[in-house]
Parts: structure tokens; sequence; C-alpha cells
């Protein structure tokens, strides 16, 4: 099982972005993906990193793909989206309207924001030309083993969510905006104080989801570190991992050790307390239970 890495939800600034992917160039990750997929405002800030992102990438032996947006609506995002595809790169969608612009007969990979729940929907992008589905975050280990087996059937790879906060919904509002009482035309980027979004507590104060922009998260960072081995048993080739601040090395280079193999799920789950002592870890979604369930 090897690790692919996916887009940074967050707005970073671009030396920010420079400095991450130089950094994954030297990791263990086989895949990357880059791309803007929550809020197309932010792109130009950061969009001139990518080419050298890229190259960086490839040169470390890296597979690259790009992503689409996770809601195109607005005619230049239609744009974009054609633009990826003439990219000659692989392109990842985060929406299904990207499909609009896909080229005849061009091969294509899915995102874990596509609603891929059964082997239906899975055969139906097999056949648009799909080669790679990460699945959305939310599945249950046997919904998965189903899909593995589909994917494996179609000729196309299946991953999993293997670490980060999940994202559950998007939105055509901003929150990050209306929080500070500002229209989202005119947000001045707040969103950009809160590198790792921000969190949203329920009326006693208990924190639960995380606001990114237009993008809602999971408030615990939903891990599949203890869940490795049933993983590779029901045919799962890769784990996705989603970029955060803090020692990503560290926590990509604990992953490939977890996923080579052996390692124990007390052992798995307390080397990422150490890496990360004040997050909240959560791998209820694959144990069919309520997904923030804390991983213990």
């Amino acid at each position: 099982m090897d690790l692919t890495i996916g887009p940074i939800a967050f707005f970073w600034n671009a030396e920010t972005v420079r400095g991450f992917y130089r950094t994954l160039a030297a990791s263990p990750a086989r895949r990357v993906v880059i791309g803007e997929w929550v809020c197309s405002k932010r792109l130009p800030f950061w969009q001139q990193e990518i080419p050298g992102a890229v190259e960086c990438l490839r040169t470390a032996g890296k597979e690259v793909a790009l992503s689409t947006l996770a809601l195109i609506t607005l005619r230049r995002e239609r744009r974009q989206t054609e633009e990826l595809f003439a990219t000659g790169l692989p392109v990842e969608i985060a929406d299904l309207g990207a499909l609009k612009h896909l080229p005849e007969g061009m091969p294509f990979q899915v995102g874990p924001l596509v609603n891929v729940y059964n082997e239906g929907t899975l055969e139906w992008l097999a056949r648009k030309g799909a080669t790679r589905i990460c699945l959305p975050p939310e599945l249950p280990l046997a919904s998965v083993a189903r899909l593995a087996a589909a994917g494996a059937a179609a000729g196309l790879a299946v991953e999993v969510w293997g670490h980060g906060r999940a994202p559950l919904a998007i939105s055509g509002r901003c929150y990050h905006a209306r929080l500070h009482d500002r229209a989202k035309d005119s947000c001045q980027f707040i969103c950009g104080d809160d590198p790792d979004g921000r969190d949203v507590e329920t009326l006693e104060g208990v924190p639960f989801l995380t606001v990114n922009g237009v993008q809602t998260l999971g408030h615990a960072h939903t891990t599949a570190a203890g869940q490795i081995d049933e993983l590779r048993e029901a045919g799962v080739t890769a784990l996705r991992l989603s970029p955060q601040t803090g020692d990503f090395a560290g926590l990509v280079g604990l992953y490939h050790r977890i996923a080579q193999g052996g390692t124990p799920r007390p052992e798995a789950l307390a080397g990422l307390r150490r890496l990360m002592p004040e997050a909240a870890l959560a791998d209820g979604f694959l144990a069919g239970t309520p997904g923030a369930s804390i991983a213990g």
C-alpha cells in the first residue's frame, strides 16, 4: 500500500506552498495531487508555484495529478477546468461537472468529494475513463471492500482517506466571510488567517466542525492508521493524506512505516499522538460508528 498526498485545502501563501512541495519531493509518498479545490479566488495568489512544484515532484519520481475545483459554478472556473485537461498531466475531478470538459477518450482520476457509494457509480466512472478513485471518507469498511473489489474488476485503483480533517460539505456561501461580517465577493481572504481552518463549537463550547472558507470539515483528524491491515486485505491500493501545518513530513514518514505493515494499532495511534499531541483523532467512519468517534 502506498501514499497519495491530496491537494492543499487551506489558503496558504506562495512561499509556504513552495516549501511544502519541496519537502514532499524528499518524502516516501508515491503520488501528489496539486490544485485549488476549495475557492477559485485563492488560486491567483499561488498558482505561479504549480509548474515548479510539478517539475520538482516529477524529478523526484512522484506521480503528479492536477485537481479541479470541488464546486464549478462560474464561467472562469469552467474555463480553468478546460485548461487543466489541456496541460497533458493527469487530472483528478472533484466535481462531476468537470466531465463536461473532458476530451473524448482522455483518462482521469476521481477525488474523495465525488460520491462514489456503490458499484454502479464506480463502474460508470470506469467506463467514462476513470483510472483511480479516492473513496469518500464516510464509507464503512464493508462498503470499502465491496468497492475495492469492483475497482479491481474494472481495472482501476481504489484509495481511501487515510489522514486529515474529513471534507464534509462545500457551499456557495463563505462561512469565513460571514463570520467577519463580510460579503463573499469582498472577503479580503480572511480564511488565510486560519491555515488549518477555524474551529466551530457547539453551544456548550465543544469543538465539532472546522470551516475553511466555503468548505466544512470535521474537527477531528480522521485517520485510518489503526485499520491498515484490514484495508490492505480489502484490496485498497493507497492511503490519501491531506496537507496540514506542522510536521507533515514526519506524518508522511509515519504513515509510510505503518502502510508497510506490522505496526500494531496502539503503536500506530501512539505515534500519531506524539506528532499531534493537541489534535483529536477519529476513526469512526471505517468502523461503522459515528465518524467523530475518538480513535483508541
